[in-house]
C-alpha cells in the first residue's frame, strides 16, 4: 500500500501508518473476554487505536473508530440499523476533525461506506449484508478517487489511505459474515524497529534503574466504582515512577515502573477487573543483548530516563526531532522532552502522550515539526493530566524559533501568539532523495534523483546535493533575511555543508550563514533561513 503514496519525498508512508494503528488496537483487542458485548470490543478498540494512532492516517482512522464506538456504547450485538448509524457517527467524527475536508481521500470512502450502509439497512437486512454494502461502496468510492484528484489520475494510482480503509472493511467483513481472519500477504511486521534504532534507544536508557519492575495493565472500570484516578496515579507516585494513568470513561490505562509490582496491581483493582496485564524485569531485560528493542515497545527513551513528572514548574516543552544535532538543539533552547520522530518516523499519539506526562509543568507546548504529526499532537493533548498547547510548527526550522520566541514573563495564549508568529517568519529549505519515479509540477522525476524543496514544495530536481540546496535556499533568501543556518544530516558530510555555506556566503555577503551537524535520516540538508 505504501506504493500507491505519489509524493516521490519519502515519508511516514500512509500505509505503515495504518497498520502500526491498526496493529496497537489488535494488540488490546485481543484481550477482550469472549463474551464481551459489541459496544464493549468497540470502546477497547476506539481507545487503543486513539493511542496508537501514526500520521494523518491513522489518526483519521482512530477517529471514524471513535465515533463508530461512541454509536455502539451499550450495545449487546449490533443490528443492520445500529451498524448503519454506527458508520454514520464515524464519518462525522472524521470530518470534524480535518479544517478543510478534501475529496478522493479516505474521507470520502468512509463517507460513501457510510450512505451505503444507510441505503441497506433495512428492517430485513441483516448486519452481515449491511457491513457488505458498506464494503462495497467504500471499493466504489476508492475507484472514484484519481477523477477527484488530479494527482492521483496523473499518477494511475487510487488514494492510499482510501486503500487502506477499505483493506481493513473487508478484513471486519470476513469475521464478521465469515468468521475468517484474512492472512496479510506481506509477513513481514511492520511494528519491529530496525537494528540501528533500538541500539540507539538502548544507548539512550540509564545503565542504573532505580525501578526495577515495569508493569500496565488496562482496567476494565466497574459502573459503581466512584474513586477517581487521580487517587490511582498519585499512590503509583508514591511507590515508583514513569506513571502514566489515562482516563478513557469506561477503562483506565495504567503504566508504572516499581518495586513492588504487586502493589500496583492491587491498586488497580479498586477500580475494575483488569486486563492485558504485563509486568517486566527492566534489570533483565537490560543485561539482555538485545533490551533496546524490547524498551522501545515499553515507554519512549525519555519518559524512561525521567524519574518523575510532577508539575513543579509553570510551562515546559516537548519536540519532536529525528537527530542528535537537532535534538540537542532543542535542549539547549529549553525543550524538556524529546520524541524521536519525523519523516518516516511518525510517533504516535501514545509517544507523544508519554512525553507530555514526563514533563515536569502545568502547561505544556508540543512542537509536532512536521505536517503529518500535528493531528496525533493533537490527539494527545485532551488525554493529559494537565494543560496542552500543540503549535503547528511543520518543521524543525519552525520548532527551534517558536522556542527561542518563548518569554517567561508572558501568560500562554500571548505565548502562544508570539511564538507562531515568529515560526511562520521562517522559511525552510530541505534536500533528500526521490523514493519512487514520479512526475511533479510536470517535471518527471526518477528514482534516486536529488530533490529539493521549499517550505514542503518540491521546486529544485537535481544530480547534485550541494547543487539542489544551493538553488532551494537561494530561492528562499529574501532581502530580509539575516541569517540562514545549515543543517547537515546523517549522509551528508561536514566538507559538503561548508561548500553549500561557502556558495551562500559568496551570493550573500550580508547574511550570516553557519553549519550544524544535525544528523537528521531522510534530509542531507534543513535549511533555516530567517
Amino acid at each position: 500500500m505504501d506504493a500507491l503514496n505519489v509524493f516521490p519525498v519519502p515519508d511516514g508512508d500512509t500505509g505503515t501508518n495504518m497498520s502500526m494503528t491498526v496493529s496497537a488496537a489488535a494488540r488490546e483487542v485481543s484481550a477482550c473476554r469472549d463474551d464481551a458485548s459489541v459496544g464493549e470490543v468497540s470502546s477497547v478498540c476506539a481507545s487503543a487505536l486513539l493511542r496508537g494512532a501514526r500520521g494523518n492516517s491513522g489518526v483519521i482512522l482512530s477517529l471514524i473508530f471513535r465515533g463508530f464506538a461512541s454509536s455502539l456504547k451499550g450495545c449487546n450485538e449490533a443490528t443492520g440499523p445500529v451498524i448503519a448509524a454506527a458508520l454514520s457517527l464515524g464519518v462525522e467524527y472524521a470530518y470534524k476533525a480535518v479544517m478543510k475536508p478534501t475529496e478522493g481521500t479516505i474521507l470520502t470512502v468512509v463517507r460513501c461506506a457510510a450512505e451505503a450502509a444507510s441505503k441497506a439497512s433495512l428492517p430485513d437486512v441483516s448486519a452481515c449484508e449491511v457491513w457488505s454494502a458498506a464494503c462495497t461502496g467504500a471499493q466504489a468510492a476508492l475507484n472514484e478517487t484519481p477523477s477527484m484528484l488530479p494527482i492521483l489520475k496523473k499518477a494511475g494510482v487510487v488514494d492510499a489511505g482510501g486503500q487502506g480503509l477499505v483493506f481493513i472493511l473487508e478484513g471486519m467483513r470476513s469475521v464478521f459474515c465469515d468468521g475468517v481472519i484474512m492472512q496479510s500477504e506481506d509477513t513481514v511486521s511492520a511494528q519491529q524497529p530496525d537494528s540501528g534504532a533500538a541500539q540507539k534507544v538502548a544507548g539512550d536508557v540509564k545503565q542504573d534503574i532505580k525501578f526495577a519492575y515495569c508493569s500496565e495493565y488496562i482496567v476494565n472500570r466497574k459502573k459503581s466504582c466512584t474513586l477517581s484516578p487521580v487517587k490511582l496515579k498519585a499512590y503509583l507516585q508514591s511507590v515508583g515512577d514513569c506513571v502514566v494513568v489515562v482516563d478513557d470513561e469506561e477503562i483506565i490505562k495504567v503504566h508504572a515502573h516499581s518495586n513492588e509490582p504487586g502493589n500496583v496491581i492491587q491498586a488497580g483493582l479498586q477500580y475494575g477487573e483488569l486486563v492485558n496485564i504485563k509486568i517486566e524485569n527492566m534489570r533483565e531485560q537490560h543485561a539482555n543483548a538485545s533490551w533496546g528493542a524490547v524498551a522501545s515497545e515499553d515507554v519512549p527513551p525519555e519518559e524512561t530516563v525521567r524519574e518523575n513528572a510532577e508539575q513543579t514548574n509553570e510551562y515546559g516543552f516537548v519536540a519532536v526531532a529525528a537527530g542528535e544535532g537537532i535534538q540537542e538543539i532543542f535542549r539547549e533552547v529549553g525543550v524538556d522532552s524529546i520524541v524521536s520522530g519525523g519523516q518516516t518516523m511518525n510517533p504516535s499519539t501514545d509517544d507523544i502522550l508519554n512525553a507530555v506526562m514526563a514533563t515536569p509543568a502545568k502547561h505544556v507546548f508540543v512542537l509536532p515539526n512536521n505536517k503529518n504529526i500535528i493531528m496525533a499532537a493533537e490527539q494527545a493533548a485532551p488525554l493529559a493530566d494537565r494543560k496542552v498547547s500543540v503549535l503547528p510548527t511543520k518543521t524543525v526550522s519552525q520548532g527551534i524559533t517558536a522556542a527561542l520566541n518563548f518569554d517567561p514573563e508572558l501568560d500562554a495564549e500571548a505565548n502562544l501568539l508570539n511564538m507562531m508568529r515568529a515560526a511562520e517568519k521562517v522559511s525552510c529549505a530541505q534536500v533528500t532523495f526521490a523514493a519512487r519515479d514520479s512526475s511533479v509540477n510536470g517535471q518527471n522525476i526518477k528514482e534516486g534523483q536529488i530533490l529539493g524543496m521549499e517550505n514542503g514544495k518540491i521546486t529544485v530536481v537535481e544530480n547534485s546535493v550541494v547543487t539542489a540546496a544551493y538553488k532551494a535556499a537561494k530561492h528562499l533568501t529574501k532581502r530580509d533575511t539575516s541569517m540562514i543556518t545549515v543543517f547537515y544530516g546523517e549522509d551528508s558530510s561536514e566538507q559538503q555543508a561548508e561548500e553549500l555555506c561557502a556558495m551562500l556566503r559568496n551570493k550573500f555577503s550580508d547574511v550570516e550563514v553557519s553549519a550544524v551537524n544535525g544528523g537528521q535520516p531522510v534530509y542531507y540538508f534543513i535549511i533555516s533561513i530567517e
